[in-house]
């Protein structure tokens, strides 16, 4: 049996980690690192790279590993996902950063589909591009994949929609506090960037490019400029908090996994493509236990950095297992719409998000 097994999915599952080690590696590139594209996206883009040009070579045989890798695998890395969150750390940043949050995801959710809709896509497309953009970039859209059971070139799309808009986002958001587009307080600052921009990546870049204004800014103004009651900002204050507040949205994902294989259920079964009976993702709830455990601070230190480091090449393995089913004809099948979806997600989350902020923190 286990000769069987290893016959049978060992060398596409090889194939996966020579590319994923080769992914790691290149992420590790000084000017990949100034990009801020983490090991999953360069794991995705060299699986693309792949699938167009060597693929053909691979045996057909190999295809059992690599699905694995893409679905298996997949469920393993979210779970353990749940070793860079702690129940802490969501109560470190308050109500407004929760509330925020949670009407971020519900919102961008709920406009998703309904773009979806008026654009005519396919709901699975229309489902994996909103979940990136609502909650954690190409992690959530991992997450979702076996909910939303689509095809692996439909997953590739969903994350170059995230790749495309989070990257120009993380750029952008440090321009428009420079010019003083937007009147933020550092805390509202913080839950503004953690709570709209896409990957936990993106956060970083941006986070720490606004925090290096503001300690500027701190530094030269005088101290008659600063009004009465002003809590002092602290360096690095706003990159930090950011981080926390997209690490409530990454809790966010269980949930909504949770309901949304609640809600796909009882469609094919209203469409009499199944029967109905809703089937709860296991690794939803194993995530959200993991976070428990991890929160109970039981294992050393270093075992937990070890375990989010065997998590991030597990997550890059399945991303660059997903690329390499991806052909550039299937990619180009995919048209325009997501990524017209999510622009429009993005453009929300860029003004809407502001207000929204604007609007939590002036209640709570």
């Amino acid at each position: 049996m286990k000769e069987k097994i290893r016959k049978e999915y060992g060398p596409g599952v090889l194939l996966i980690v020579v590319l994923a080690m080769a992914a790691t590696w290149c992420a590790d590139l000084g000017w990949v690192r100034q990009l801020h594209f983490s090991p999953l996206i360069v794991g995705i883009v060299l699986g693309i790279v792949f699938a167009n040009t060597l693929r053909r070579f691979v045996p057909p045989g190999w295809g059992s590993g690599i699905n694995f890798c893409a679905k298996q695998v997949l469920r393993l890395g979210i779970i353990l996902f749940g070793f860079k969150v702690t129940a802490a750390q969501v109560m470190e940043v308050g109500l407004p950063a929760i509330v925020a949050d949670v009407l971020v995801v519900v919102i961008t959710m709920c406009l998703g589909v309904r773009f979806g809709r008026l654009l005519k896509m396919d709901g699975h497309t229309t489902l994996l591009t909103t979940v990136g953009s609502s909650i954690c970039g190409a992690a959530a859209v991992l997450g979702a994949e076996p909910v939303v059971n689509g095809a692996p070139h439909k997953t590739s799309v969903a994350v170059s929609t995230v790749v495309i808009f989070g990257t120009l986002a993380m750029f952008l958001y440090p321009s428009l506090y420079r010019a003083d587009v937007f009147d933020m307080s550092p805390r509202e600052t913080a839950i503004y960037t953690g709570g709209t921009l896409h990957e936990v990546a993106h956060v970083v870049g941006a986070g720490n490019a606004i925090d290096t204004e503001a300690a500027a800014r701190q530094a030269s103004a005088p101290a008659a400029e600063t009004p009465a009651g002003t809590p002092a900002y602290q360096q690095g204050q706003i990159e930090r908090e950011a981080v926390i507040v997209k690490m409530i949205r990454v809790i966010l994902l269980a949930p909504v996994l949770i309901v949304l294989s609640y809600l796909l259920q009882r469609r094919r079964g209203a469409q009499g493509g199944g029967s109905g009976k809703v089937q709860v993702p296991a690794f939803a709830f194993l995530f959200l236990a993991v976070i428990a455990f991890n929160s109970l601070d039981l294992l050393p230190r270093a075992c937990v950095h070890g375990l989010v480091q065997a998590d991030a090449f597990l997550l890059t393995m399945a991303m660059t297992a997903l690329g390499v089913e991806t052909s550039m004809d299937k990619f180009l099948k995919a048209g325009l719409k997501p990524f017209l979806l999510a622009l429009l997600l993005f453009i929300w989350l860029l003004v809407g998000g502001y207000w929204l902020v604007k609007g939590v923190c002036l209640l709570f």
